[in-house]
């Protein structure tokens, strides 16, 4: 094996563990948020996102990006959300294509409600992410991320 193949490999291994890594948090993450509050992971991610906005809206493919969905999908769940109240589309004033999405108070208060099952959930996966060896240098990496202001 070259050094090209070797670092191929190295970024395939690096590529595998965090995926591991994101699939232990988001299946507990998952099935948490949908016992305790009826959530999806993905609608957290939503609401979360228009929650940390000012103005709490965002265009419909800034909350695409943000979800890391695809235009289509995104408009599907918005709908979904929507429909319960959690948010509501606003047609943008000097851009009458546009479309903003924003957190409802009913969104708002329910992410009240979720974020501390989130958080606790998120905590307990990191730590059973570092009892597992081949998880435990990515975890440790995550957790010297310097914080955001």
């Amino acid at each position: 094996m070259g050094i090209g193949d070797d670092a191929v490999e190295i970024r395939a291994q690096g590529w595998r563990t965090l995926a591991a890594l994101h699939g232990l948090i988001e299946t507990a993450l998952e099935r948490a948020l949908q016992a305790e509050h009826d959530l999806s992971v993905v609608e957290y991610t939503v609401l979360d996102a228009l929650s940390r906005q000012h103005g709490w809206h965002m265009r419909m493919r800034q909350l695409a990006r943000a979800a890391a969905l695809s235009g289509s999908a995104t408009t599907r769940l918005v709908t979904r959300l929507e429909e319960r109240g959690l948010l509501t589309r606003v047609l943008c004033a000097d851009d009458r294509r546009g479309i903003y999405t924003e957190l409802t108070p009913a969104g708002s208060e329910l992410l009240g409600r979720a974020r501390p099952t989130h958080d606790r959930v998120l905590a307990d996966a990191l730590v059973e992410g570092e009892r597992t060896p081949e998880l435990a240098p990515l975890v440790d990496a995550l957790h010297r991320l310097p914080a955001a202001h």
